[in-house]
């Protein structure tokens, strides 16, 4: 609830403030510098706020921090493994930092093992692993203590597909169980197949919260649609110029052979580029349609422009 962190004159996290219900996998999003690892940050404890307060599972952050984060199974952007050690050795090393020990220390490393698929091979050093092998392992350091909430900060960056995947599974089952999650990513896709509800980031605010269907409702048409002709001329002005008469089309954009256009009614936009494309004698090679996507939504509230 309205927390603000500044970093001498600039303001990384400005008044920000959102719920997450219990059960829920909740999507954080925002482009490079919005101020997302610095608001997770806080919301563990590992950076003290400027104003505003954290409360877990009804533990105040501020006053109770080790109770709090106790609650929380924290997956950080960058890996947090040792090496040279073996997988069960860094659980083993980690679970006795949450006052795990003895056979609920054994039963805990291995469920967690279990969960991420890594349980074959659990004695090798991790610097044998692959780079998804090792998120997954970072995964399952963050469920050692049974945490009713997770937070995780891109864990999903530079994996292979099947470990993405794996980690997508391992994701719902801990839902499935209750679990209640916090997840950040950069893939919008991702957002769209976990998350029940998102809130972006830009510029340190949260510029909109709410769930999957209703963020499309932000969009001026709510479906896309990608026409791909065999061939378009040097200039594609007369042919813009045209769909646009069409009431149905509310943006269009051309890459190479392919218009990329939102259309409020499917059915109308389709007749509209069919007949445009007849009369300019354009030949229509495909065609296909679709809801919006998130990326749509997030570029509409957030911007085109590239940032570093």
């Amino acid at each position: 609830q309205g927390l603000s962190k500044s970093f001498g004159a600039a303001k990384a996290v400005d008044n920000v403030s959102f719920s997450i219900p219990e059960g829920c996998c909740f999507g954080l999003l925002g482009p490079n510098g919005a101020g997302k690892t610095t608001c997770i940050s806080m919301i563990v404890g590992i950076l003290p706020c400027d104003a505003g307060t954290v409360n877990i599972g009804g533990i105040d952050m501020g006053k109770d921090p080790f109770a709090a984060r106790m609650l929380i199974g924290y997956v950080p952007q960058d890996l947090a493994l040792y090496e040279d050690l073996s997988a069960i050795d860094n659980l083993r090393f980690f679970a006795t930092l949450y006052g795990l020990g003895g056979k609920k220390l054994q039963a805990s490393a291995d469920a967690a093992l279990d969960l991420v698929g890594l349980q074959d091979r659990a004695s090798e050093a991790v610097k044998k692993y692959s780079g998804g092998m090792k998120r997954r392992l970072n995964i399952a350091v963050a469920l050692l203590h049974d945490p009713a909430f997770l937070v995780l900060d891109e864990p999903t960056v530079g994996v292979d597909p099947q470990s993405r995947n794996s980690i997508f599974e391992s994701l719902k089952s801990l839902q499935a169980r209750g679990k209640t999650i916090l997840y950040t990513t950069h893939y919008m896709e991702e957002v769209e197949k976990l998350c029940d509800r998102v809130a972006i980031m830009d510029h340190g605010k949260v510029v909109a919260e709410d769930n999957l269907e209703d963020l499309h409702k932000l969009l001026p048409a709510q479906n896309a649609m990608t026409v791909d002709f065999e061939t378009l001329p040097d200039t594609s002005g007369e042919l813009i110029r045209a769909l646009e008469r069409s009431s149905a089309i509310t943006h269009i954009e051309v890459k190479e052979h392919t218009l990329h256009l939102t259309v409020d009614d499917i059915g109308t936009a389709s007749t509209a580029v069919i007949e445009v494309a007849r009369s300019q004698g354009l030949k229509i090679t495909g065609l296909a349609s679709a809801k919006a996507s998130l990326e749509e939504v997030f570029l509409q509230i957030t911007g085109r422009t590239l940032r570093d």
